[in-house]
């Protein structure tokens, strides 16, 4: 059993009915359907969503940016700077969040207390600003525009779980998780998407070790040996030497996942730590909603993640 050298991260407190949500979006346009849907659903969850005055904005030349940059910080900061605002949830991941991070006055944001904050694909990059700069947990759950969020019962659940009643999930896993190299390992939640923490290399919310952490990947539409190049880049760099054990999430669209489990055998056996393949969160249907930041075990021959304590406070 490892123990962790990276510290549990303050968790926000849990929603209760009537809380205000904003949906913001810092990466990715979201089509007003999707968004409209998603709303929908917060409703109905005795929640009282509000999407952001840009949130349907679009880039003028940068097509797949969710309107200008300074748009869309200027929604997340004042998002997350409202009192009256409970939980920021991402509309939609896609590209930008990177651009938007060196805008933000994490000041004020800082200024402006503990939050939930929900999202995962390109929000990675906002989990670990969170993470580095206010010392925040977050959740690495599905987005108010995502496809599976709209469509998928049971990624809808454990979302509202996690939110109202985070006691009742402080054990996740999935049928089809199953240990790719045996063993038991605790830990501090990091990670998300794959390309977005190779993305961070070197950058001001670039970490240089993941020492002691549980260490979450997935990724969608990169072929195996591009996942090749970045978990070999994160090698190189030193990023996961000492890291207590490895969960892997889906690899949608990423080519056959016969081929994409030896790269990962390949790349991450060598560390020496328990790893656990396909536990079900990222970008496949159903989603778990995962905190980042918490303290917790893998166990990765029962093939589940159990939190220390429930993700929410």
């Amino acid at each position: 059993m490892s123990r962790s050298l990276l510290p549990p991260l303050t968790r926000p407190a849990r929603l209760r009915p009537g809380a205000r949500v904003a949906v913001v979006a810092p990466s990715g346009p979201v089509p007003e359907e999707r968004l409209q849907a998603g709303l929908d659903i917060l409703r109905g969850w005795d929640l009282d969503p509000v999407a952001l005055p840009h949130v349907l904005d679009r880039h003028p030349v940068a097509r797949y940016l969710a309107g200008t940059d300074e748009d869309r910080a200027r929604d997340l900061q004042a998002a997350w700077c409202d009192p009256a605002v409970d939980a920021v949830i991402c509309a939609r991941g896609g590209y930008g969040a990177q651009r938007v991070v060196d805008l933000l006055d994490w000041t004020a944001m800082r200024a402006a207390g503990p939050k939930v904050f929900v999202g995962f694909s390109d929000a990675t990059a906002l989990h670990e600003a969170f993470a580095l700069r206010l010392g925040l947990a977050t959740l690495h759950g599905p987005m108010a525009g995502a496809v599976a969020f709209l469509k998928d019962a049971g990624t809808q659940d454990v979302l509202r779980a996690t939110l109202f009643e985070p006691r009742s999930v402080r054990t996740l896993g999935a049928d089809t998780a199953r240990a790719l190299v045996p063993g038991r390992a605790r830990g501090v939640t990091v990670g998300g998407c794959l390309s977005l923490l190779a993305a961070g290399l070197g950058t001001p919310d670039g970490r240089a070790s993941l020492r002691g952490g549980l260490l979450l990947l997935e990724d969608v539409g990169e072929e195996p040996y591009r996942i090749d190049r970045m978990l070999t880049q994160l090698l190189r760099a030193g990023l996961l030497d000492g890291v207590a054990g490895v969960a892997l999430g889906s690899w949608e669209d990423c080519g056959p996942y016969g081929a994409v489990r030896e790269v990962l055998r390949d790349r991450l056996g060598g560390l020496g730590v328990p790893v656990v393949e396909e536990l079900g969160f990222g970008h496949g249907t159903p989603a778990l909603t995962v905190p980042l930041g918490a303290a917790a075990e893998l166990d990765a021959d029962a093939g589940t993640l159990t939190l220390d304590a429930p993700a929410l406070g």
